[in-house]
């Protein structure tokens, strides 16, 4: 893990860290080669400059958000963006992540993406990956 990801992980309550923890293992092992960075205050892996997944501490938990997630048809990936296509799950204890369930959404989030890294330059406009 990161240093930085790690000291963000470090400021969380100890429940809250293991929860982080957690994500970012899974996370790291199953995207291997792609790049991690806190960016805008949180941590987040990048496939070829894209945004892919990414958590940070919220009021109602550790939200855990795939950039593309709306569109991987999995019902846990509940809380849906008004504008983009993201979607999160939030945890409250360590126990309830699934690992097979985020297995299976890295892969996803592999394959299925919009391109957030030229949102700028297309003034607001996703495409399609």
């Amino acid at each position: 893990m990161r240093q930085e990801i790690s000291a963000y992980n470090e400021q969380q309550t100890p429940a809250d860290k293991d929860i982080c923890d957690k994500l970012a293992n899974i996370i790291d092992k199953e995207l291997v080669g792609t790049e991690n960075k806190i960016w805008h205050a949180h941590p987040v892996w990048f496939l070829e400059g894209n945004p892919i997944v990414g958590y940070s501490k919220q009021k109602g938990g550790v939200r855990l958000m795939f950039w593309s997630g709306a569109d991987f048809d999995e019902e846990n990936l509940d809380v849906r963006g008004e504008k983009f296509k993201d979607a999160s799950i939030f945890y409250n204890k360590v126990s309830e992540i699934m690992e097979s369930d985020l297995k299976r959404w890295l892969e996803k989030s592999r394959v299925i993406q919009w391109d957030y890294k030229n949102i700028v330059k297309r003034k607001g406009r996703l495409e399609r990956l």
